[in-house]
C-alpha cells in the first residue's frame, strides 16, 4: 500500500481505517513471508532426502541422471520463491552460498558504464568530482554462431609467357568437405563429451538456418577420427609405458543389423595417474573397443605391458599374471561395496565392523595423498600394515561363525580370495587403495551410453573409443577438449610431421600452441 504522507486525511475515522488497513497488509505480508520460508525449507528437505536415496539400498536407489533432473527442478522451485520473496532467503541458509567463487580471470571482460545524468550536486549545485567507483560482475553468454570462411586465392598471369600462378588450395580435414577443423571439433565434443547424438545436432544446426543431414555429420566424424587414430596409438604407448596402471571395462550396446537388434560389446579403459604419489609423468587414459569380454582382449591390449595392474574382480585379468610380467593389485572400494550392501540390507554388525576397519585404511590414505611413493610406503608400513594383518584372521574367524551361503559370507570370501592383491599397496607407494581413477574414466561412457542408446556399428564403437581417449586425457591434464581438438585437427591437416606427433599429446600441446 502506497501512502502519500503529504496528503493524509484530516478525518480521524478515515485515519483509523487507514492504519487498520496498513496493519492488515503488514500481517498478510508477514504470513506470506513465513509461508515462503516454510516452503523453501520443505523443498530443501526433499533435496536432502533425494541425495540420501542416491546412496541407499540398491533396490531403493534412484538413477543418478533422474536424480539430477529432479534436483534441477527443485532448485528452480526454490529460486522462484526467493525471487518472489527476497526476504525469505535471508532467514534460510543456502547450501550453495558459501561455495560461490569469483568469475574466472581468463574470461574476456566487457565494461558497461552506468553514470549519473549530470555532474552537478542536486543538493547544493556544486560541481561533482570522481572519488571512486563500484564494480560488480555478471556472467554473460554469447550464443554460438555458424559462419562461412571464404577462401580467396588470387590468380596472376604472366604477360611474357602466358602462364598463370596461384597459391595452392589449403588441405581440408574432410576431402571436398565444407567442415572446418573448428566445426569438426564441435561435432566431436558435442557427441562424445557432451553426449548429444548426431541427429539432435542436425536439428540444432537447422535452428541456425543450416540444413546438415545426420549422414553428413557421420561422414565428418569418420573422417576426423581418421586423423586422430595415430594420437590414440601414442596415448596407448604412454599409458602402457608406465610401471603401474589401472584397468576396467564397461558394456556398450552395438547395433547388429544381421540379427535386427543390438549386441553387447565392451569398452576397455586403461589409465595411468601418478599424481597421488607425486610422480613425474602426466596422467592419461586410453580406450579400446572389443565385440566381447573374452580374456584375450585385455591380454592383447597389455601384450607389451610390464608392471602392476590395478583392477576390479574380473577373472579375465587373473590370466595375465601367468607370464610373471604383470602383478595384480586389487581394489578395496569393491571389497568395501560388498560389505556395505550387506550392512544396508541386514544391519549386520560384522559388516559394520568390516566397514569401520576399511575406513581406517582410507583415513590413512587421505593423510598421505600427494606425498612421494617412498613416504607413502613408510607410513603404510607403520600404520596400515597392522590394520591389514589383524583384519585377515578376524575375517577368517567370522567366516567360520556364519552360514556359508549368505551375502556376508560372500563378501568375506570375496576379500579373502583376493587378499594378496589387496595387500600389495603396503609394499609399493605407487599403488592406490582402490581402482577409482579408472572408474572415473568409465563414468562419462555410461552417460553417453544412455544418450546415444547404442553405437551403430563396430566401427562406430571404435570411433567412440578414439575420441574418448583424447577427451579424457585432455581433461586429466586440465586442457579444454574443444580448443584442443580444434587445434590438433588444424595442425594435422596442415601436415604436422608424424615424427613429432608426441608434441600434440595433451600435456605437450599447450607448449606447442604458445609457439604457434
Amino acid at each position: 500500500m502506497q501512502i502519500d504522507l503529504a496528503a493524509l486525511p484530516s478525518d480521524t475515522d478515515t485515519l483509523h481505517q487507514l492504519v487498520r488497513d496498513l496493519a492488515a497488509q503488514i500481517a498478510g505480508d508477514r504470513s506470506e513471508l513465513a509461508q515462503a520460508q516454510a516452503e523453501i525449507e520443505r523443498l530443501r528437505l526433499i533435496i536432502r532426502r533425494f541425495q540420501r536415496a542416491q546412496f541407499g539400498r540398491r533396490s531403493e536407489r534412484i538413477d543418478g541422471d533422474q536424480l539430477a533432473l529432479g534436483l534441477e527442478d527443485l532448485d528452480a522451485d526454490i529460486a522462484r520463491l526467493q525471487a518472489r520473496h527476497p526476504a525469505a532467503s535471508a532467514h534460510v541458509s543456502s547450501p550453495h552460498a558459501s561455495h560461490r567463487q569469483g568469475l574466472p580471470e581468463h574470461l574476456p571482460r566487457e565494461d558497461v558504464a552506468i553514470d549519473i545524468d549530470e555532474r552537478v550536486c542536486p543538493c547544493c549545485g556544486g560541481a561533482l568530482h570522481v572519488i571512486g567507483e563500484t564494480v560488480s560482475e555478471m556472467l554473460d553468454f554469447v550464443p554460438a554462431q555458424l559462419r562461412v570462411l571464404r577462401i580467396r586465392r588470387p590468380k596472376y598471369g604472366c604477360r611474357a609467357c602466358g602462364t598463370i600462378h596461384q597459391a595452392a588450395a589449403p588441405e581440408r580435414p574432410i576431402a571436398k568437405g565444407m567442415a572446418s577443423p573448428s566445426l569438426l571439433a564441435h561435432v566431436l565434443v558435442s557427441k562424445y563429451c557432451d553426449h548429444t547424438p548426431l541427429y539432435r545436432q542436425s536439428q540444432i544446426f537447422a535452428r541456425h538456418g543450416v540444413e546438415i543431414e545426420r549422414s553428413t555429420l557421420a561422414n565428418w566424424v569418420g573422417g576426423a577420427c581418421w586423423w586422430l587414430e595415430p594420437l590414440q596409438a601414442r596415448l596407448a604407448a604412454h599409458v602402457f609405458g608406465s610401471a603401474k596402471i589401472f584397468a576396467d571395462d564397461t558394456p556398450i550396446p552395438v547395433l547388429d543389423p544381421g540379427r535386427g537388434r543390438t549386441k553387447t560389446g565392451r569398452l576397455w579403459v586403461y589409465t595411468r595417474d601418478d599424481r597421488p604419489w607425486s610422480g613425474p609423468d602426466p596422467p592419461a587414459a586410453v580406450y579400446f573397443y572389443s565385440p566381447d569380454r573374452k580374456a584375450e582382449r585385455p591380454a592383447s591390449h597389455l601384450e607389451g605391458f610390464r608392471g602392476v595392474l590395478q583392477v576390479d574382480g574380473y577373472a579375465g585379468f587373473e590370466r595375465l599374471t601367468a607370464g610373471g610380467t604383470i602383478v595384480l593389485a586389487a581394489c578395496w572400494a569393491h571389497t568395501r561395496r560388498k560389505f556395505f550392501d550387506v550392512h544396508e540390507a541386514t544391519g549386520s554388525p560384522i559388516a559394520a565392523e568390516a566397514l569401520r576397519r576399511i575406513a581406517e585404511l582410507y583415513a590413512i590414505e587421505k593423510s598421505i595423498r600427494g606425498r612421494t611413493a617412498e613416504e607413502r610406503r613408510s607410513v603404510r608400513s607403520t600404520k596400515s600394515r597392522l590394520l591389514v594383518e589383524t583384519m585377515r584372521p578376524w575375517l577368517e574367524m567370522q567366516l567360520g561363525r556364519i552360514p556359508g551361503r549368505g551375502g556376508l559370507a560372500g563378501a568375506i570370501q570375496y576379500a579373502l580370495t583376493r587378499w594378496p592383491a589387496l595387500c600389495r599397496f603396503l609394499d609399493d607407494g605407487r599403488i592406490e587403495l582402490d581402482n577409482n581413477s579408472v572408474e572415473r574414466a568409465i563414468r562419462p561412457v555410461a552417460l553417453g551410453r544412455k544418450n546415444h542408446l547404442f553405437a551403430g556399428s563396430d566401427g562406430g564403437a571404435d570411433r567412440w573409443a578414439t575420441v574418448c581417449s583424447l577427451n579424457a586425457s585432455a581433461k586429466l591434464n586440465d586442457v579444454e577438449p574443444f580448443i584442443y581438438l580444434k587445434d590438433i585437427l588444424q595442425r594435422m591437416t596442415e601436415d604436422h610431421p608424424m615424427s613429432r606427433l608426441d608434441d600434440l599429446l595433451p600435456w605437450n600441446w599447450p607448449k606447442v600452441r604458445v609457439k604457434h
